[in-house]
C-alpha cells in the first residue's frame, strides 16, 4: 500500500464535533474494527487534525506521559544523608558531648553533620534537576500529520486522533491504530516479553485478541524494528496500554558509580582506623599519662572529627554533576554516569563517517552511465549548478532529450526519493533539507538536471533497510503507465540487473566488469556511489515486495557523491593520536571510499609497517575466524561495507585485547553493539531511540569533534576528583596528627573538638569546592589513558599524602608549643594553632591545582576564579573566629597579634614550597620509571 502524499486538503475542523468521551478514555477494542470506523469515532480521518484541534484535544486530555516514579518522602530522602559511617562517628561524638555536659560542643558537633547533609541533600536537588534537563533533552519526537502536512512535534503534544507516520527505529509515541503498514515489524518485548519482532497489518483481529496478538495495534514506547507504518492515535499517557500497567524504560541511571563504590569502601576502612587509633589513645593516654576519663573522651572526639573527611562524599557528587552538566553544554549528553569516568580510560574509538566524521551535506559530483561520464556544479542542497559533458569540441551542458540515458537515471533519483528541497524560511537564498542527507543530494541532482515530477504518483514502496540496502517504488507516470524504480548500494543493484541503458536509451546487455571497475574508480576518488535501475510494471499492479525487484531490472548507471570531512573532526582525530587513542572508522561504504576519506582525515598512516591490511570488508570479516580477527584488528583502522553484526565482532576482538572502546552508531540495529562497547555514543540527530536508549552518551551535534571534547571532558572531571581527594585527605590527615602526637606524648591538647570541627566546616564549604572548577590540566590529551581498574590514588599519591600531612600537622603543633614556651595563654595559642591549619590548607590548595606539575608559575594564580572566591571566603571566616566575641564563647579562641598572622603566614609558604619540593621528587621518579612502559605502550598501539 502507498505512503500518504506530501500534500493534502486541509483537515476538516472535528473539535466541535469531538465529545470528551472520545479522546479522555481510549476507544474499546480499535484492533477490532476496520480504520474507517475508528477515525470515525475519533472525530478525525486520513488528513489528520488541524492545529486548533489538537491544542484543544491537548488541553482536553492533558500531556502524553506517563506521571514521574514516586518519590520517597522529603524525611526519608533527608535521612538517608545521615546513612554514612563517617556520621556515624560524628554523631555518636555529639552525644558523649551531651552526656558530659559540654552543650557547645554538642551544638557545633551536630551543626557539622547537619551541615554535611543539607549540602548533599541539596546537591541530590540539582543533580536530579540536571538529570531531568537531560531526560527532556532527550525526549522522543513524533511525525504527526497537521493541517495536512507532515510535522515533526514532541511526543508529549500527540493527542488522540492524531495521524502519526513512523518508520524503522521510531519509538512509537501512543497507542496506534494502524491505516497503512508496510513491511511493517515492532519490537514489543517491553510489553510482551516476546523478543521476537511482531509483524503488524491494517487488518482488524478479534475483539478477544492479546496484547501481543493484536497486530493491527502499535503500542506506545515499543520501537520500530522495520518497514513504516501510519496509523491514528487511540490514547495517549496513562490511558495507553503501556501507562496502565506503569511500565517505563528508565532513561538515566542513579547516581552511584564505581568511583563512589570504592570511596564508600574507602570511608568503612577509614572508620574501623579511626575507632582502632581512638582506643589505642585511650589507653595511652590513661595508663601512661593519667588523663582523666572527660578528658580522654575530649581527646578521641577531637582525633575522630578530624579524622573524618565528612565532605568527601558530597565533594565527588558535585564534581560529577559539574562535569556532567559542563559536557552537556558541550553538545554531549551524558545518560548514564558512570560513563563519566570510563571516558578518561578509552583507548579506541569506533566511529561511523557519514554525519560524525562528516559534514552530512552531500552532493553529486559524477554521473557515470554506460557510455558517458557527466560533472555536476554546485555544492549542497542548493539546486543551483550545471549537469555537462565533456566531448571532442569542448564542454556542454546535459540535456535530457538529448542524453536519455542521463534523463532515465536522474528521473529514478528524483522518483525512487522520500527528501524534499525547500526554501529555507530563515535564509532568503537558502534551500533546507527535508529528509535523509543522501536523498536529499540525489533530490537536488534530479533538479538540476530538469527532471519535473508533476504528474508522477507514487503506488507503493519497498523502504531502505539495512540488510537490503536498496529502495525501490512503484510509480505511476502522468500518462497512467507503472514503473519500478529502484536505487541503493551498486552491487545489490547490479546482482537485479540483467541489462542497462545505452546512450541512446536503449537497453543493451549488462556489462558487469565495466560496472564494478567504475564502482571502484569512483571509490577510490572517496566519493559514495549509489546505483539507479529500472524496469516497467504491469498494468494494474498495486504492491511492491522485495521478490518483485529480485532480477530482471534495467541499470540507469552511477552517481558518485561526496560527503566532505568536517575540518574540526580531522583536528580531533590528530587530538586522539596525540592522547594515544586510535580512531578507527567503521562504515557501510565501499572500500575505496572508506580508505580515500580515512587517508584524508588522517585516520589511515600512508604506512605503519604492520602486515595487516588498510581496509577490512564486510565479506572478509565474514570469512576471518575469530582469533584471526584479533590477530589484525588493532592494525586496521578502516572497516567497509560492514553491518551491525559485523560492529559487535570488531568491539569485541578489541576488547580481547584490553582495549576500552567507545562505539558510535545511529540505527536501530547499532544498540547491540553500543551496548557491548564500553562506552555507547548515540547520534542525537540522525539517531534513533533504539541507539539513544542502548547509548552511554548522546551527541546533541552528530559531530565526531564533540566524541574527542567528551573523552578530554571526561579526563578533567577524573583529574578534578583525584585533586579534590589529594587536598582532603592531607588536610584531615593534619588535624587528627596533631591531637594524637599530644595524647601519646602526655602534652596539652593544641585544638579542641569543637575547633577541629571549625576548621572542617570552613574549609568543607570554601577550600574543598574550589577544585571542582578546574580546568583541564595542559597534557591532559597528551597522556597514555588511564587504566580504568587502577586505584584513584596510586602509591605515589598516597605518599604524598602521609608527607603533606606531617608537615601541615608538623607546622602546627611547632607553633602551638613554641607559643606556650613563650608564655602565651593556651586559648590564645590554641587559636594560632587553628589559624595555621586554615592557612596551611588554604597553601595546600594552590599546590593541588596541578596534579604532577609545579605549581611554582604565575598559572597557579589564574585560570580558577573560584580559588580567589574560596580563600576570600576563608581569611573572612578566619577572621571572624579570631576576633568576633561571641565566637570567643563558642569556640574558647581568642584574638591573636599581627606577628602570629605573620608566622602562621610564613609556614604556611614554607608548606607550600616543601610540597612543590616532593611534587618535583616525584615528577623525577615517575619519568625514571614509567616512560619506557608509556612509550612501549604507544609504540604497540
Amino acid at each position: 500500500m502507498g505512503s500518504a502524499p506530501d500534500a493534502a486538503p486541509t483537515p476538516a475542523t472535528a473539535a466541535s464535533s469531538t465529545s470528551a468521551s472520545t479522546t479522555e478514555r481510549p476507544l474499546d477494542a480499535t484492533w477490532s474494527r476496520p480504520p474507517d470506523a475508528v477515525l470515525a469515532e475519533l472525530g478525525t480521518d486520513a488528513r489528520g487534525l488541524s492545529s486548533a484541534d489538537a491544542a484543544a484535544r491537548l488541553a482536553e486530555v492533558g500531556p502524553n506521559r506517563l506521571p514521574p516514579p514516586q518519590r520517597d518522602p522529603l524525611w526519608k530522602r533527608i535521612l538517608v544523608h545521615f546513612d554514612d559511617i563517617l556520621i556515624y562517628i560524628l554523631l555518636v561524638s555529639a552525644v558523649l558531648k551531651a552526656i558530659l555536659g559540654d552543650w557547645v560542643d554538642f551544638t557545633v558537633i551536630l551543626a557539622v553533620a547537619v551541615i554535611n547533609a543539607a549540602i548533599g541533600f541539596i546537591q541530590e536537588g540539582r543533580a536530579e534537576s540536571a538529570l531531568e534537563g537531560i531526560r527532556n533533552m532527550l525526549s522522543v519526537n513524533a511525525e504527526v500529520r497537521r493541517d495536512g502536512a507532515w510535522a515533526r512535534v514532541d511526543a508529549d503534544d500527540v493527542v488522540p486522533g492524531d495521524i502519526v507516520r513512523v518508520r524503522s527505529g521510531d519509538r512509537v509515541p501512543a497507542d496506534v491504530r494502524l491505516i497503512q503498514a508496510t513491511n511493517l515489524r515492532v519490537e514489543e518485548s517491553a510489553l510482551t516479553g516476546e523478543s521476537v519482532a511482531a509483524a503488524k497489518s491494517v487488518a482488524p483481529v478479534g475483539a478477544d485478541a492479546g496484547v501481543g496478538d493484536r497486530s493491527s495495534m502499535l503500542f506506545s514506547s515499543t520501537l520500530v524494528a522495520a518497514g513504516q507504518g501510519v496509523g491514528v492515535v487511540t490514547a495517549t499517557g496513562t490511558a495507553t496500554e503501556i501507562g496502565r500497567i506503569q511500565t517505563m524504560i528508565s532513561e538515566v541511571r542513579s547516581l552511584a558509580t564505581p568511583l563512589t563504590r570504592q570511596l564508600d569502601r574507602f570511608g568503612k576502612l577509614l572508620a574501623v582506623l579511626i575507632l582502632a587509633m581512638a582506643v589505642v589513645m585511650v589507653i595511652i593516654g590513661r595508663v601512661f599519662h593519667d588523663f582523666t576519663v572527660p578528658e580522654l573522651i575530649s581527646a578521641s572526639i577531637g582525633f575522630a572529627v578530624a579524622a573524618v573527611p565528612e565532605g568527601l562524599p558530597a565533594l565527588v557528587t558535585i564534581t560529577l554533576a559539574l562535569g556532567v552538566q559542563q559536557m552537556a553544554r558541550r553538545r554531549a549528553i551524558t545518560r548514564k554516569l558512570p560513563a563519566v569516568e570510563t571516558l578518561g580510560s578509552v583507548t579506541t574509538i569506533c566511529s561511523d563517517k557519514t554525519g560524525t566524521l562528516t559534514k552530512n551535506e552531500m552532493t553529486a559530483r559524477t554521473v557515470r552511465t554506460g557510455g558517458r561520464t557527466f560533472a555536476v556544479a554546485g555544492a549542497g542542497y542548493a539546486p543551483v549548478g550545471d549537469v555537462t559533458l565533456d566531448e571532442v569540441d569542448g564542454e556542454r551542458h546535459a540535456d535530457l532529450s538529448d542524453d536519455r540515458d542521463l534523463a532515465a537515471l536522474a528521473t529514478v533519483m528524483m522518483l525512487c526519493n522520500d527528501a524534499r528541497i525547500v526554501p529555507d524560511g530563515e535564509d532568503a537564498d537558502g534551500w533546507r533539507l527535508v529528509g535523509e542527507p543522501t536523498e536529499g543530494a540525489l533530490r537536488t541532482l534530479g533538479m538540476k538536471a530538469g527532471v519535473d515530477p508533476t504528474g508522477w504518483r507514487r503506488v507503493a514502496v519497498v523502504p531502505f533497510e539495512s540488510e537490503n540496502k536498496f529502495m525501490a517504488t512503484l510509480d505511476a507516470d502522468p500518462d497512467g503507465g507503472l514503473h519500478v524504480h529502484v536505487k541503493g548500494a551498486p552491487d545489490r543493484v547490479l546482482d537485479r540487473c540483467a541489462t542497462q541503458v545505452g546512450p541512446d536509451g536503449a537497453p543493451e546487455p549488462l556489462d558487469r566488469a565495466f560496472w564494478d571497475a567504475q564502482i571502484d574508480t569512483l571509490g577510490g576518488q572517496g566519493l559514495r556511489v549509489l546505483a539507479a535501475a529500472r524496469r516497467p510494471a504491469a498494468d494494474g499492479t498495486t504492491d511492491l515486495d522485495v521478490a518483485d525487484v529480485a532480477d530482471g531490472l534495467e541499470l540507469c548507471g552511477l552517481v558518485g557523491i561526496v560527503d566532505p570531512p568536517r575540518p574540526e573532526a580531522i583536528e580531533a582525530i590528530a587530538e586522539c593520536r596525540d592522547a594515544g587513542i586510535r580512531v578507527k572508522m567503521i562504515t557501510g561504504d565501499h572500500a575505496g571510499t572508506a580508505l580515500a576519506i580515512g587517508r584524508e582525515m588522517g585516520i589511515v598512516d600512508a604506512h605503519d609497517g604492520s602486515s595487516a591490511p588498510a581496509v577490512l570488508t564486510g565479506p572478509e570479516l565474514e570469512e576471518m575466524s575469530t582469533e584471526r580477527l584479533r590477530a589484525v584488528v588493532r592494525d586496521v583502522d578502516v572497516y567497509a561495507r560492514t553491518s551491525p553484526e559485523h560492529k559487535i565482532r570488531i568491539v569485541s576482538a578489541l576488547q580481547s585485547h584490553g582495549e576500552v572502546v567507545a562505539m558510535t552508531g545511529d540505527g536501530v540495529n547499532d544498540a547491540p553493539a553500543l551496548t557491548q562497547a564500553d562506552v555507547g555514543v548515540a547520534m542525537g540527530i540522525k539517531g534513533t531511540e533504539a541507539t539513544k536508549e542502548a547509548a552511554e552518551v548522546v551527541l546533541a551535534d552528530d559531530n565526531f569533534a564533540t566524541i574527542e571534547r567528551a573523552v578530554k571532558e571526561g579526563r578533567r572531571i577524573y583529574d578534578n576528583i583525584r585533586k579534590s581527594v589529594l587536598f582532603l585527605l592531607p588536610t584531615n590527615g593534619a588535624q587528627s596528627l596533631v591531637i594524637l602526637v599530644a595524647v601519646l606524648f602526655g602534652l596539652t591538647l593544641p585544638l579542641q573538638p569543637v575547633q577541629v570541627l571549625w576548621i572542617n566546616m570552613i574549609t568543607a564549604v570554601t577550600l574543598s569546592l574550589a577544585l571542582a572548577y578546574e580546568k583541564a590540566e595542559p597534557d591532559v590529551m597528551r597522556r597514555a589513558p588511564r587504566d580504568p581498574k587502577a586505584s584513584i590514588l596510586d602509591g605515589a599519591y598516597v605518599r604524598r599524602i602521609l608527607l603533606v600531612s606531617l608537615l601541615i600537622g608538623g607546622a602546627t603543633i611547632l607553633l602551638f608549643y613554641v607559643e606556650r614556651a613563650q608564655g602565651v595563654p593556651l586559648a590564645e595559642a590554641q587559636t594560632t594553632a587553628v589559624t595555621m591549619l586554615a592557612l596551611g590548607q588554604l597553601a595546600y590548595l594552590f599546590n593541588c591545582r596541578f596534579l604532577d606539575r609545579s605549581s611554582l608559575t604565575l598559572d597557579v594564580l589564574r585560570g580558577n576564579r573560584v580559588v580567589w572566591v574560596s580563600a576570600a571566603t576563608l581569611l573572612a571566616l578566619q577572621a571572624v573566629f579570631v576576633y568576633a566575641p561571641f565566637m570567643h564563647s563558642w569556640f574558647d579562641s581568642a584574638p591573636i597579634a599581627l606577628a602570629e598572622w605573620g608566622k602562621t603566614l610564613g609556614l604556611a609558604l614554607v608548606v607550600f614550597l616543601l610540597v612543590e619540593v616532593i611534587k618535583w621528587v616525584g615528577r623525577r621518579w615517575t619519568a625514571r620509571d614509567h616512560v619506557p612502559a608509556l612509550v612501549e605502550r604507544h609504540d604497540a598501539s
